[in-house]
């Protein structure tokens, strides 16, 4: 088995809700265990800033599929839920975006997947629930709270438990 961490984020619908059927929706298809969940956060959009807040989160699972078929099973699911990636704005609304961020401690650069994610390191929105779940988790070198430390976390406010 191994341990994959992966990035939620939405911010077109009921995300949080979206984003429970998504999580039990890969762990049934990828057969995963769900190991950790981080809270929901609420976040400035990134990268195309003229739009709604999102919501993101962090999950970890334990999986036996390798990443290539993980990241295709993603993607099913994005699907599910209405992303069509080929016409998507870049960093524009979504109702689901899901990132493979790390699959044990693979360092893989391929043209359709790149491990761990390129960005990881520039994105709070990712870092501070990703800290929250393996703050300690060391992703290519360096330790989350670590790297969650050399960025601005300003508008990021966790959003309380649904429940």
């Amino acid at each position: 088995m191994a341990s994959a961490l992966i990035a939620l984020g939405g911010n077109v619908g009921d995300v949080r809700a979206t984003f429970q059927k998504a999580i039990a929706h890969v762990c049934g298809m990828a057969q995963a265990a769900l190991v950790a969940r981080s809270s929901d956060y609420t976040t400035p959009p990134w990268g195309d800033e003229d739009q709604a807040p999102f919501i993101n989160a962090c999950i970890e699972i334990d999986t036996a599929l390798d990443p290539h078929a993980l990241l295709f099973v993603m993607q099913k699911v994005e699907q599910r839920f209405g992303r069509i990636r080929t016409k998507d704005r870049q960093w524009g609304p979504r109702t689901l975006d899901l990132d493979l961020i790390a699959y044990d401690d693979i360092s893989l650069q391929k043209p359709d997947l790149t491990l761990p994610h390129p960005r990881l390191f520039e994105r709070a929105f990712v870092l501070v629930p990703l800290a929250e779940i393996a703050p300690d988790r060391l992703i290519g070198g360096r330790r989350v709270r670590d790297a969650l430390a050399s960025v601005s976390a300003q508008g990021i406010e966790r959003l309380p438990d649904t429940g």
